[in-house]
């Protein structure tokens, strides 16, 4: 018997292992918190999409100058805060400072930035899951990918489902799977190049992320003989969401909290 399988029986909320056949995610997922009904990767969105009873949220990590992780889709400021030019190089006291709630509408506005350790503990305190998107700022993909990987080991190390980090950095996710080689991993694509299962298989990952409009029943089909679970993004339209529950799709990412139901068959 290993340690690991040892801590399991005596704690049975020890994460067990995501694999193929034990895919303990939902079907919906809140994209960036609560997508566009609120300013996106803040805690704020979070609290949203729980309302509309979201339990797994979709969110950005980035890696500050000092070592903080903190949520943020973008490389720049210049969106999404009250700030201006690049992301790189600057620590989380310049970044705690800036309003990431105006840009949207007045009812946000000073809405700070969320540090990952305070999302960690809302989604803990509260039993949600997460889709933890590994998303550097250039040249920042190793230290960043193995950053997110150690926070996440330690922080859910006690919970039954661990959070799947996903990138489009093949050079973050190694560094992830290197750092806590337990924790699930997706490859992010935008296109289904020949190659995409081999990708995959190479970086030990559970499932791949596609830009929803390429996913089509021959690569759920794919994927399945690859033994690979398949997630669409981002999906705001309740008729290809109903497309994609036929196909098979395992997660559906969506900004539309307001209109996707959360579970699928509940009403809206």
């Amino acid at each position: 018997m290993t340690a690991r399988t040892s801590a399991r029986r005596a704690n049975p909320r020890v994460p067990r292992p995501v694999t193929f056949d034990r895919w303990p995610y939902p079907r919906r997922v809140a994209h960036r918190g609560a997508g566009k009904r609120a300013p996106e990767n803040t805690l704020a969105a979070i609290r949203l999409g729980f309302g509309h009873g979201y339990r797994m949220f979709e969110f950005d990590v980035k890696l500050a100058a000092d070592g903080t992780l903190y949520l943020m889709h973008d490389a720049t400021l210049d969106r999404t805060t009250s700030g201006a030019g690049p992301l790189a190089g600057l620590e989380w006291s310049v970044l705690a400072a800036l309003d990431a709630g105006s840009w949207h509408s007045k009812g946000f506005a000073g809405e700070p930035l969320a540090r990952f350790d305070s999302v960690e503990r809302f989604l803990r305190a509260n039993r949600l899951l997460a889709d933890v998107e590994i998303k550097p700022v250039p040249g920042q993909d190793a230290e960043t990918g193995a950053a997110v990987a150690a926070h996440c080991a330690r922080a859910w190390a006690t919970e039954t489902v661990p959070p799947i980090l996903t990138s489009f950095s093949r050079i973050a996710l190694e560094a992830a799977g290197r750092e806590a080689p337990d924790l699930p991993r997706g490859l992010l694509l935008g296109e289904a190049r020949a190659d995409w299962v081999d990708h995959a298989r190479s970086l030990g990952c559970v499932a791949v992320a596609f830009k929803e409009r390429v996913i089509d029943a021959a690569l759920v089909a794919r994927a399945r003989d690859a033994r690979l679970r398949v997630m669409a993004y981002t999906v705001n339209r309740a008729a290809r969401v109903r497309t994609l529950d036929r196909l098979g799709v395992d997660c559906i990412i969506t900004d539309a909290v307001d209109k996707i139901a959360a579970h699928p068959g509940a009403a809206r």
